[in-house]
């Protein structure tokens, strides 16, 4: 007779609910790695206009070419904004999923906990019953040598 857990079809599904929370978590752990890749990109690219436009004031500058960069520049600290705006929701968003990930993973481990302490009850079990069978063995031997 082998063991059976009485709960391994909903460890089933912990497993399962868990092994999704995992694909989620791991999805908005890219979509944070990709906003704050190019959040980083964006402000490396402003550091080096603004660089590159103190350089060229000091090596005189048109005004038309100034009042371009300047745009430039504006237009480049909006799209700045708008990223970090997106950076701190997939970071939230992540934060979220990964509690929804510990809660899964806790779910799973307590039915796997509990399958684990059945197991040994049930192994201790069968180890006092072989060793019942084995008592009786021996005295019906010496019963069966005495006679």
């Amino acid at each position: 007779m082998s063991f059976k857990y009485k709960f391994e079809k909903i460890m089933h599904v912990k497993e399962r609910e868990k092994d999704e929370a995992l694909d989620i978590y791991n999805q908005a752990t890219r979509r944070f790695e990709e906003a704050a890749t190019k959040l980083y990109e964006l402000l490396k690219k402003k550091e080096d206009l603004d660089r590159l436009q103190s350089e060229r004031l000091v090596s005189g500058l048109q005004v038309v070419e100034m009042r371009y960069q300047q745009q430039f520049i504006s237009n480049l600290e909006k799209t700045i904004s708008h990223y970090q705006k997106r950076v701190m929701n997939a970071r939230t968003q992540m934060y979220y999923y990964q509690e929804k990930l510990a809660e899964k993973m806790t779910e799973y481990k307590k039915y796997e906990v509990i399958k684990d302490k059945k197991k040994m009850q049930y192994v201790s079990e069968m180890k006092r019953l072989e060793n019942i069978e084995m008592d009786d063995i021996s005295i019906q031997q010496f019963i069966h040598k005495e006679l």
